[in-house]
């Protein structure tokens, strides 16, 4: 362990918030150190966004190899996690360089806060005691467990669902947000008989119904069985299967799994031995911690990053505060502008939204203009035989400024930013629609969903 005793930054928690906090700080002349307890990177590399769009990637290779009659499901499974634990430590191994080459000093153990300038890093009985002057708490945030279904043996939360050592032939998802549809999907690609139960009226009800519904199409392709007001009441464990029982419209069913995956949400990891509690530092009911648009807490040396705040728990959102706390901590006057956070979902075809949605604008009674293309005449889309899906755009009536724009189709991650960032610069419509764009590609369903936004403001003038 590092002998270093006293910082001007120490960050807690090397995720996509944390190594992002270090690097900025150190780059900005500070002396700074970080602590990690598990493994540099933190959860989105090892357990979270790398190995799950891994894995995700290669059940798309997995199909079109099947469609081919190329594919053994066995081996390909055993192949597509060995390439995702390559991917995991190239990742990480990526983080500690960037550490090393920005001169943060990284310290391993689980960082406890004293008092309000001192931390003590414990690991394998030893203790190390760390002063500094400044904070950034970006310790992240775990899967929910709930308390029917407690994690163990064939009951899996989303790490251990990344980790299996085979496809498992059935599994009953508990959840249909994102990481539900994600890993589920992932799997039913596989091969594995996929049952995703959801007590909502529809799954991934963050977005908007029409965008959901090629997604909804695409699960039942692949075999996957939705059920929708459902409430999952407990499990009864075998050997070799787990059965869970619910409700449904006042009536009792149940389904016979080999594993069950619970993905209900994640919970902030500002509990345990961090000593929030040594600091006076609350929490809110949900376990966050409050901040200010520098993302700094209740204590003004202390600052506070990504899940463990208010906000979609998101790696970008943490990456960008991060850069935010400290630019704050080096006196610059940084504040965090959450006009476009993008939101992805890796299904297939894949699902991301950005600013406001054509809901939200109707429920602020904003006059807007909706401008619409599909990809289904895309020459790009359909040379690679993924023509499903269209592109909305919102923008204001009077004047064509972006307000918001959301994607179901192919590459959606991809595209979505090209809309954050016209949003950012306060674009116009005009202005996507007078932007030359290649041919062929998938870009050009923007351009044409902003000329189809141009026509109607033409026709309204």
């Amino acid at each position: 362990m590092s002998k270093l005793e006293s910082v001007d930054t120490l960050v807690i928690g090397s995720g996509p918030g944390g190594y992002v906090a270090a690097e900025r700080s150190s780059q900005l002349g500070m002396k700074t150190a970080i602590v990690e307890r598990s493994q540099l990177g933190g959860v989105c590399t090892h357990v979270g966004c790398i190995p799950s769009k891994a894995l995700i990637a290669e059940a798309h290779r997995y199909e079109v190899l099947r469609q081919l009659n190329q594919a053994d499901t066995a081996a390909s499974f055993v192949n597509a996690q060995a390439l995702k634990q390559a991917v995991v430590n190239k990742q990480a191994g990526g983080v500690g360089y960037l550490m090393k080459t920005a001169g943060v000093s990284i310290l391993e153990g689980e960082a406890s806060l004293v008092d309000e300038h001192t931390a003590i890093i414990k690991q394998n009985g030893a203790e190390q005691t760390i002063s500094f002057k400044h904070a950034i708490l970006a310790t992240g945030s775990r899967p929910i467990e709930l308390k029917a279904f407690p994690f163990g043996g064939r009951i899996l939360s989303s790490t251990e669902a990344l980790s299996l050592p085979e496809a498992p032939t059935s599994l009953v998802v508990i959840g249909g947000g994102y990481i539900g549809v994600e890993l589920g999907q992932m799997y039913a690609k596989f091969g594995t008989k996929v049952t995703i139960l959801e007590g909502g009226e529809r799954i991934l009800p963050g977005f908007e119904a029409d965008l959901v519904a090629p997604v909804v199409k695409q699960l039942k392709t692949d075999g996957v069985n939705i059920v929708t007001r459902a409430t999952a009441e407990n499990v009864v464990q075998n050997a070799n299967t787990i059965t869970l029982h619910y409700s449904k419209d006042q009536e009792q069913h149940h389904v016979t799994a080999e594993f069950v995956l619970v993905t209900v949400g994640r919970k902030p990891n500002t509990d345990g031995r961090l000593g929030l509690e040594h600091i006076g530092l609350p929490v809110t009911s949900r376990g966050l911690i409050e901040t200010d648009e520098q993302c700094r807490t209740a204590i003004p040396h202390i600052f506070a990053i990504g899940d463990i705040t208010e906000g979609p728990a998101l790696a970008h959102k943490a990456s960008y505060e991060a850069k935010i706390a400290a630019e704050a901590i080096a006196g610059q006057a940084a504040k965090v502008d959450y006009k476009a956070i993008p939101l992805v979902v890796f299904s297939e075809p894949e699902l991301a939204s950005v600013g406001l949605s054509e809901t939200e604008a109707k429920e602020k009674a904003l006059p807007i203009i909706i401008g619409r293309a599909s990809f289904s005449i895309n020459g790009r889309a359909l040379a690679l035989r993924a023509a499903e899906g269209y592109i909305k755009i919102v923008a204001k009536q009077d004047s064509g400024i972006l307000l918001g724009a959301q994607i179901v189709g192919v590459e959606a991650s991809t595209l979505i930013s090209e809309l954050a960032l016209a949003i950012e610069m306060g674009a116009t419509v005009e202005d996507l629609a007078l932007t030359i764009h290649p041919h062929p590609t998938l870009g050009e369903v923007i351009m044409e969903a902003a000329e189809n936004a141009v026509r109607k403001m033409d026709s309204t003038k």
